[in-house]
């Protein structure tokens, strides 16, 4: 399997890293990533959020 760069915080986590990592690999600020993700989540029925980051945690190795 490839590596694609995506790899969970260990050091900018608030739950388990995964939008830390995200963040970080694209270079974007991961609060305002983490305030986005919510909101989108929150006000959009058709998008899983808590599905889709716990399935992310699960896939995703924590870095190095």
């Amino acid at each position: 399997m490839p590596d694609i760069g995506l790899h969970r915080s260990r050091h900018d986590r608030m739950i388990a890293g995964v939008l830390g990592g995200v963040a970080r690999r694209y270079g974007w600020n991961s609060t305002l990533l983490r305030v986005i993700y919510v909101l989108v989540s929150l006000l959009s029925a058709a998008f899983p959020g808590i599905l889709v980051y716990l399935i992310a945690w699960l896939l995703m190795p924590e870095s190095d």
